[in-house]
């Protein structure tokens, strides 16, 4: 009875040893699944740090063309230059004779986009290099003689001419210019002589922008 009870104590405590020896939890596996995680974890790292990099940069990017744009609109803007005038923002009269030539102030300003006509002066400054367009009229009454040029930096370009014409007489003309930026056009009436206007703005002066250079 002694032995019997030897050899199941025996075989009792060989059991316990190997189940201590031998866990049912795979220590290793999980050290190795850890370890699997560690690594998505670090690529899900590298991954966000990307992404915040790449959407800093967009915004750089979207900030950066909205700066072109507003540049490329002021830009724009500053190449829109055309105006058009009336010699007499009012009334009738002759302008003229004088002793000496005098440049036209032409008062009634139909359209200055731009600004770059001084209707004070009748000067027209060129704001930005390009070619431009520019027209003059000119109206006289019976025997008078109207003569206007236009000028370019004191240069005369074209002119216009009526002698005493036996009823009223008309004159026009046009001429396509290459400006540098701050370039002045303008008319000057001939020195003895006379032009005339009154509401329908039978003397005027005009002139645009055709493109920059």
């Amino acid at each position: 009875m002694a032995v019997l009870l030897l050899v199941l104590l025996l075989c009792a405590g060989s059991s316990i040893a190997q189940d201590v020896l031998s866990p049912t939890v795979n220590i290793i596996a999980e050290f190795k699944k850890l370890n699997h995680m560690d690594r998505r974890i670090q690529k899900l790292e590298e991954t966000l740090t990307k992404v915040l990099s790449e959407n800093e940069a967009l915004k750089t990017l979207v900030q950066d063309s909205q700066n072109k744009l507003e540049s490329l609109q002021k830009e724009n803007e500053g190449k829109k230059v055309a105006f058009s005038a009336g010699l007499l923002a009012s009334g009738t009269g002759q302008t003229g004779p004088f002793s000496d030539s005098k440049t036209l102030e032409y008062k009634k300003v139909f359209s200055n986009v731009g600004n770059a006509y001084d209707s004070n002066t009748g000067i027209f400054t060129a704001p930005v290099k390009g070619v431009y367009y520019f027209r003059f009229y000119g109206h006289c009454h019976g025997g008078t003689t109207m003569a206007i040029s236009l000028l370019k930096n004191s240069q005369t370009q074209c002119s216009l001419h009526d002698w005493k014409p036996a009823s009223n007489g008309n004159a026009s003309n046009g001429v396509v210019l290459t400006l540098e930026i701050g370039d002045q056009i303008y008319t000057q009436l001939w020195r003895n002589t006379w032009v005339y206007d009154d509401p329908a703005s039978y003397t005027s002066f005009s002139g645009f922008l055709i493109f920059p250079l």
